[in-house]
């Protein structure tokens, strides 16, 4: 896509930026205008703080009012505060609209991270009534944060943000990736992904198409996507969340797609729903996605919904919540095909190479240690350290309880006192898993100093409760290879 396919011309662009930058219109200016309790507030969309904050009506204050707080101000406030950007190219790009007696927001336009901007379209909550353009470019949400976080970070050749939206995924690769490619396809999306990578200086390939059809034949050392992933009858009303696909259909078309899209080495990731149908199993029926791929799968259940609850949340986002037919037909498909919820999560797939990949789909709806992506990176990096390594190579290994590791009994007052019912370990850290378990594996993690290879470990476990030896280390093997997968010991390398 051409550089010229923007909302403002390149000279508007760099007009824009550099009224943003006069104003301070950044996050922290913003923060140090307000004080922590008026930019807590704004974050609960009470603006009343940042009103008061704002009367004296300069620079900063004017672009906060319009493009934070949705207020109307007089054009000639709203021109000193954007020039040197004329009004009149405002409000050819859309930046501004006509309101009234004056001039209010015609876009989303947020500062975001320490010195970066995000143009999207305005929320249907700021404009109810107003219904949403079919092509209407979504902000920074719940879902695009969730990418961001889960995400891993490498420094990489070539990254791929397939349906980038307002450019925000995109704009995280341009950090960690020589080159980026970002497809969408809408148009009206790629104009506005043009916008934000220009304000913020940054040189993607934007194509337009359907999801992976742009790119056909190329590979990528990174890839990621916040798709329209939202499941239903395949009624599409509005393309950031409607792919026409049936169903939960995008999520395996995607793990489809993957082998052909990724380098040797490289990882992909995205944003899923799967429909959990009465009578079977979801990680079963999400399990299946990957099959024939040869790709290494970690799937996480981040959330789950009932139908209602589901359908309200999407008709909310889109303005439409009181179209009851509407919501009738999609609940009415949900009761058609059985679906009695609906999992929201993260698919990280990797082409590792390996002949026997490794395939997990599991829950893990419990506070993980900021950034996700990390945790995840640390998840292939323990798989890859257990595949070089057969039963004999597990048991030379010395290891280490995780730090900061907790136990939780649970126990029962009997006639000879404390009777322990449930022991439990818990990570405080990382992926903050817990993991019930027997006292031969408490007393294996406990004894996990990294000092001792686990074989030495082992006979002396045997030894105190009367086991073979060999008969032991058989069975810890693999019990060995899930507490390292899970992080709760970890091999110790020096």
């Amino acid at each position: 896509m051409d550089r010229h396919d923007m909302l403002l011309s390149p000279a508007g662009v760099d007009a824009l930026r550099t009224a943003l930058t006069l104003a301070r219109f950044t996050a922290n200016g913003i923060a140090d205008r307000l004080g922590p309790q008026g930019t807590g507030a704004v974050a609960r969309n009470d603006y009343r703080a940042a009103l008061r904050a704002t009367q004296d009506r300069d620079r900063l204050a004017t672009l906060i009012r319009v493009f934070i707080c949705d207020q109307t101000e007089p054009e000639a406030v709203v021109a000193a505060a954007l020039a040197p950007l004329t009004v009149d190219e405002a409000l050819a790009g859309g930046i501004v609209e006509r309101h009234g007696d004056g001039l209010r927001a015609g876009v989303d336009l947020e500062p975001y991270g320490d010195d970066w901007w995000v143009l999207a379209d305005v929320p249907a909550a700021a404009r109810p009534g107003r219904p949403l353009h079919a092509e209407h470019v979504l902000g920074i949400g719940g879902a695009t944060q969730t990418l961001i976080s889960a995400a891993v970070r490498p420094a990489v050749d070539t990254a791929l943000d397939l349906g980038t939206g307002s450019g925000v995924q995109a704009l995280h690769l341009g950090t960690h990736a020589r080159r980026v490619t970002a497809t969408d396809v809408s148009e009206r999306a790629l104009r506005f992904a043009a916008t934000t990578a220009a304000l913020n200086g940054q040189d993607w390939e934007l194509l337009r198409g359907d999801m992976v059809a742009p790119v056909a034949g190329r590979r990528f050392d990174l890839v990621v996507s916040n798709p329209p992933f939202v499941v239903g009858p395949g009624t599409t009303t509005h393309v950031y969340r409607d792919s026409g696909r049936v169903g939960d259909a995008i999520g395996a078309e995607l793990a489809a797609a993957a082998p052909g899209l990724l380098t040797e080495g490289g990882t992909m990731q995205y944003l899923a729903n799967w429909v959990h149908v009465t009578g079977e199993d979801w990680a079963e029926r999400v399990t299946g996605w990957f099959a024939g791929t040869g790709l290494d799968a970690w799937v996480i259940q981040r959330e789950v919904a009932d139908p209602m609850a589901y359908v309200n949340l999407w008709l909310t986002d889109v303005g439409e919540s009181a179209d009851l037919q509407r919501m009738a037909a999609w609940l009415d498909w949900f009761d058609a095909h059985k679906v009695e919820a609906v999992g929201f999560g993260i698919v990280s797939l990797r082409r590792s190479g390996h002949d026997q990949p490794v395939v997990r789909v599991e829950d893990l709806r419990q506070r993980v240690e900021p950034p996700l992506g990390d945790r995840i990176g640390e998840w292939f990096a323990r798989q890859d350290w257990l595949r070089a390594r057969d039963t004999e190579g597990l048991l030379a290994a010395r290891y280490r309880a995780a730090e900061g590791l907790q136990l939780r009994q649970e126990a029962t007052m009997g006639d000879d006192g404390w009777a322990v019912d449930r022991q439990v370990l818990a990570m405080p850290r990382g992926l903050r898993w817990s993991e019930e378990i027997d006292p031969l594996v408490l007393a294996l993690v406990g004894g996990a100093d990294g000092r001792l290879p686990l074989r030495d470990q082992l006979a002396l476990l045997a030894a105190a409760h009367d086991v073979a030896p060999d008969e032991l280390a058989e069975a810890a093997g693999p019990i060995v290879a899930h507490l390292v997968e899970r992080g709760i010991v970890e091999p110790v390398t020096d």
